[in-house]
């Protein structure tokens, strides 16, 4: 399991990149070549962030994307949930279906806790603080 997969990752290292020129339109072929990302991946990525209404597009000569909410108030945990789902450790899945020890499970309680922590977490870590 992975906690951040490469979507969530590319997104991260593009919005920290963005914030840190908060007066400028960022360009795709400028993310492209400081971050390493494929294009293909990295304008897939910047779209998603744009359709959730994180980055504004500008298109045309001099195109590119912009934060339209501060890095502060944008969250691990969001990003997380846009590009991966809802955080869960564990589906708890048996033979290709749900388990049905599922409310019962002492595991799983254990998981849960764990997992209520983890995203405590999660939700105090911003793209600012990164």
């Amino acid at each position: 399991m992975k906690l951040i997969t490469r979507d969530t990752d590319y997104a991260i290292r593009a919005l920290c990149y963005i914030s840190r020129k908060t007066d400028n339109i960022i360009s795709v072929a400028e993310l492209v070549n400081k971050l390493r990302v494929p294009r293909p991946f990295l304008r897939k990525i910047l779209q998603i962030l744009n359709s959730e209404g994180i980055l504004e597009s500008y298109k045309g000569q001099g195109g590119g994307f912009k934060l339209i909410r501060p890095a502060g108030s944008i969250f691990l945990v969001d990003l997380i949930e846009v590009f991966q789902g809802s955080f869960r450790l564990n589906e708890c899945f048996f033979k290709g279906g749900i388990c049905p020890r599922r409310k019962s499970c002492n595991l799983k309680k254990k998981i849960d806790d764990i997992e209520k922590i983890v995203v405590t977490r999660l939700k105090s870590i911003t793209i600012a603080s990164l």
